[in-house]
């Protein structure tokens, strides 16, 4: 499934900052948003294992990958 991207009327509430974050993760694997939810859950899992090491808390066995 790919997505057209149309421009947005942006106004300045704090939720533009992900709609914008959104939009550019999208456009960066090419409209698939397939791909975009893959690259986010991975980007998650990453910053899961750093947070668990940063805390001290020993990460879980398996992760997802």
């Amino acid at each position: 499934m790919y997505v057209v991207l149309t421009p947005r009327e942006r106004t300045n509430s704090a939720l533009d900052q992900y709609e914008l974050a959104v939009d550019e993760i999208v456009s960066a694997c090419n409209g698939d948003l397939h791909s975009a939810l893959r690259a986010l859950m991975l980007l998650n899992e990453q910053l899961e294992q750093e947070l668990a090491l940063m805390s001290g808390v020993r990460p879980p066995d398996e992760w997802l990958h």
